[in-house]
């Protein structure tokens, strides 16, 4: 006996309001996102090593302009001398160390993304 369409029940589905956790299983990316305090000790840690590589950099920066000035101050009459020291001898350790940081920086990423990631699975 069909019914009345009138009298006909409509069942509206939506999504679950609630993700259910399986136990001992945390998504990193959610964390991250939820801003909790695991995530919060993720980026953390991508920020201390981005920092620490700058430090380096800075560090053998350092180093290297440091000293010139007592250098050039040295030999007061070469000032050809100082313009090759700049531009020869300080160009090329600085293009290498802008490259060494760009590397660092991007594995450093690289390896965070490889942590949540892995983490998802």
């Amino acid at each position: 006996m069909p019914q009345d369409p009138a009298e006909r029940r409509v069942v509206v589905t939506g999504p679950p309001r609630r993700a259910r956790r399986t136990s001992g299983y945390y998504r990193p990316r959610t964390e991250i996102d939820e801003q909790t305090t695991l995530g919060h000790t993720y980026v953390r840690s991508l920020m201390r090593s981005q920092l620490r590589a700058a430090l380096v950099v800075f560090a053998v920066l350092a180093l290297l302009v440091a000293p010139l000035p007592l250098l050039f101050a040295a030999m007061p009459d070469a000032h050809h001398l100082e313009w090759l020291i700049l531009g020869f001898g300080l160009y090329a350790p600085l293009v290498l160390l802008a490259r060494w940081y760009v590397r660092r920086a991007e594995r450093n990423e690289r390896d965070f993304v490889r942590l949540v990631e892995d983490r998802d699975r």
